[in-house]
């Protein structure tokens, strides 16, 4: 999470505020439901303009806790889709595999 969303466009991305803004246009469910008890009563939190704390704030409450374990997990459930090409889904697999270590 914490350098997705602006490598392609730094200039775009320079303020940390502005960061902050984009990562949030894509929360869903109760980690926006978080951000916005955050716009509302407290604004000057530091969570809404440092990309840093914004980060933390919202990995430490809202991110897989083991990630290996969870990558494992889709490891074993993983099925190759109707009409699926080979190669997409050797690329599924590897994306859950490299997390595993």
């Amino acid at each position: 999470m914490a350098n997705l969303p602006h490598p392609a466009k730094p200039i775009t991305f320079q303020l940390d505020s502005a960061r902050v803004a984009f990562a949030a246009s894509y929360l869903q469910g109760i980690a926006f439901d978080h951000y916005t008890a955050l716009l509302w009563f407290e604004p000057q939190n530091p969570t809404l303009s440092n990309w840093q704390a914004f980060v933390d704030e919202f990995s430490s409450k809202f991110g897989v806790f083991d990630t290996v374990a969870e990558a494992e997990d889709n490891l074993f459930n993983l099925k190759m889709r109707p009409k699926e090409r080979f190669t997409t889904f050797i690329i599924r697999f590897k994306k859950e595999a490299y997390k595993t270590g």
